[in-house]
């Protein structure tokens, strides 16, 4: 699995954005119990934190201990740094496992295996992400100059896979209708800029070119984003889940 975040562990913990409860709450009606989890490629414990709330146990997990640094310490939640697929816990030991914004890096048959190993029968997976967001149509001409015209060749191929809204990824299990969800959230112009910072294809750039692509972009983003304090952010949540 490729570490793409580390580097960029601090900016991703402030700029990346938050599900929305509506989208924890369908989740839970999902499960039978609420003994334990797993959030796999946890990051920084944003998805965990939330589920901390309703199960007794969360096991958290990650490849990057940068990002994990940046997690909130939480009693019943347990951070450890391993890949997704191959974990230390036994079989059959989980109600719940979810992976936000990640499962494009996985090896999908090693995870997947792992998912059927550690589930308790029954248990559902859920896997999240989401898309490109859209503010206004001058920001998002802007955003997306920068998407694909600049940064196009140095996204990573599974990027493919988010855009393809997670319909292309392998899924072998009993899928569950689910309903559609969206991020909503009002950004300045610093937390544009904040979150496009945290882009692994930014990050892939500046180490190819040795400067930051926003050089060239910044004032077209300024110009399109105009005087307003505030924007309203939406984005496009995607989802997949089965027993």
């Amino acid at each position: 699995m490729k570490d793409n975040f580390s580097n960029q562990s601090a900016e991703y913990a402030i700029y990346r954005p938050t599900y929305p409860q509506e989208l924890y709450d369908y989740l839970l009606t999902l499960v039978e119990n609420r003994d334990a989890a797993w959030d796999c490629a946890t990051g920084n414990g944003q998805v965990a934190r939330v589920l901390a709330q309703h199960f007794k146990a969360i096991y958290a997990t990650d490849i990057s201990e940068k990002q994990l640094s940046q997690a909130l310490k939480i009693p019943n939640i347990t951070y450890h740094v391993e890949p997704a697929e191959k974990i230390n816990i036994p079989n059959g030991s989980f109600d719940l496992i979810t992976v936000a914004q990640a499962i494009h890096w996985f090896n999908f048959e090693a995870f997947y295996g792992e998912v059927k190993r550690t589930l308790k029968p029954n248990g559902v997976l859920a896997v999240i992400g989401y898309g490109l967001m859209f503010i206004d149509k001058k920001v998002d001409q802007a955003v997306h100059k920068l998407y694909e015209d600049i940064l196009g060749k140095y996204w990573d191929p599974e990027r493919r896979y988010i855009e393809e809204g997670y319909k292309t990824i392998p899924f072998p299990f009993e899928e569950i209708t689910a309903p559609h969800f969206q991020i909503k959230t009002s950004w300045s112009f610093n937390q544009l800029i904040g979150y496009l910072n945290t882009w692994s294809s930014l990050q892939h750039y500046k180490k190819a070119n040795e400067r930051n692509p926003l050089e060239y972009m910044f004032t077209e983003l300024k110009e399109a984003w105009g005087n307003d304090a505030v924007k309203d952010v939406h984005f496009p949540i995607l989802l997949r889940v089965g027993r």
